[in-house]
């Protein structure tokens, strides 16, 4: 078993108060990202779990065994709490071979040469870097040394994985290569990880659930799926997803559980999901890019401002009333500025937000596993 369970966690730098009363759990086998824009207190956050800093407030026990009460003023060592650290930079020996570099932290163990053969050899196949067993670090690319540094990481096993932004320092290919990999690995030894990114993309396809944070606020933890398709707030919306969520003003009116919502794509009823209060409101509504497209003929209507191919898919950007709206198609095609037509919408996917507070109160239907948490 390999839990983590954080409670109120309290840190502050001098008077800067840098994670504000954060509470979750993190579950044996998940791959956890800790999710969210520079500064906003993600990497403080794996410190804490690591034990290479001390929060002033707070609890955290690991497999059922406190690690930290700060009440007490205990804090357990690193080296204690059963778990690896990779650090963006990927701190390996230059002077030691790549087998060197993921034997040493055996070697101090005093772990025998037999076992260290066998689990050196273990982990360098898993990360697919046999062939570099004997160059040394500035032999290799960036992405290798980044294998090394994983390799090294995973090679005594533990029960937690701590990644702090190991893909910051590669390519746009190497990083989609490695995320590949730090999937598949994950799956093959069912280690418990927890992973810094600032990048939405690399949270959105590795993880079992997704930890967002702002200004050191834990804002939502959920499963990827949710996080895109069921934002908690405008904020998180606004973060999440690429290209970003299209937000249009409404009136709003609940009754009996029923949202009716007028604007510029007309007007909808939610007969379903909405979890807000009666009466007048108004409203945001969301709507993902992916989820509008061009018809031959529907209630709503608009003008093409610009047309945008990019290969794989083409953005277009349509003028509806006072709204500007933008869709992502797949594949290539072409509109002209001026154009008019039609959009189609599904009111399900909808996203509705309370204006005045920016939570969610009308969820998209998308159906979903859910862990407790």
């Amino acid at each position: 078993m390999s839990e983590i369970v954080l409670s109120h966690i309290d840190k502050y730098y001098g008077a800067n108060h840098v994670l504000k009363d954060v509470s979750f759990t993190v579950h044996e086998g998940d791959f956890l990202t800790l999710l969210g824009p520079s500064g906003c207190g993600k990497t403080t956050m794996l410190r804490v779990i690591a034990g290479l800093e001390n929060p002033q407030k707070g609890t955290i026990t690991i497999d059922g065994k406190e690690v930290v009460n700060a009440d007490n003023a205990y804090y357990m060592p690193p080296s204690g709490r059963g778990l690896n650290l990779v650090f963006q930079s990927y701190a390996l020996w230059p002077h030691m071979t790549v087998w060197e570099n993921v034997a040493f932290v055996m070697e101090v163990k005093k772990t025998p040469k037999k076992t260290i053969d066998e689990m050196v050899r273990q982990a360098l196949e898993k990360m697919q870097i046999s062939q570099f067993a004997q160059r040394y670090p500035s032999e290799l690319s960036g992405g290798q040394q980044q294998r090394v540094a994983i390799a090294r990481a995973i090679v005594s096993q533990p029960k937690l994985l701590l990644l702090d932004e190991p893909l910051s320092n590669l390519d746009a290919k190497l990083r989609i290569d490695m995320r590949g990999e730090l999937k598949r690995l994950h799956q093959e030894l069912g280690t418990t990880v927890v992973y810094v990114t600032h990048d939405q993309v690399e949270a959105l396809t590795m993880s079992t659930r997704i930890a967002v944070f702002f200004d050191g606020v834990l804002a939502q933890i959920d499963t990827p799926t949710n996080i895109y398709s069921n934002p908690a707030s405008v904020k998180i919306a606004d973060f999440i997803g690429n290209p970003k969520i299209n937000f249009i003003e409404a009136k709003g009116e609940a009754q009996s559980g029923v949202l009716t919502t007028k604007s510029d794509v007309g007007t909808l009823a939610f007969e379903r999901g909405y979890h807000g209060p009666e009466g007048k409101l108004d409203c945001l509504l969301g709507i993902r890019p992916e989820q509008l497209e061009i018809v031959e003929d529907s209630p709503v209507h608009g003008i093409i401002k610009n047309c945008q191919p990019a290969g794989s898919e083409t953005l277009i950007q349509v003028q509806v009333g006072d709204a500007q709206l933008l869709l992502k198609c797949i594949g290539l095609t072409e509109h002209l500025p001026g154009q008019q037509v039609s959009l189609s919408l599904r009111p399900e996917s909808i996203n509705v937000f309370d204006k005045a507070s920016g939570a969610l109160i009308k969820d998209s239907f998308v159906t979903t596993l859910r862990r407790n948490q």
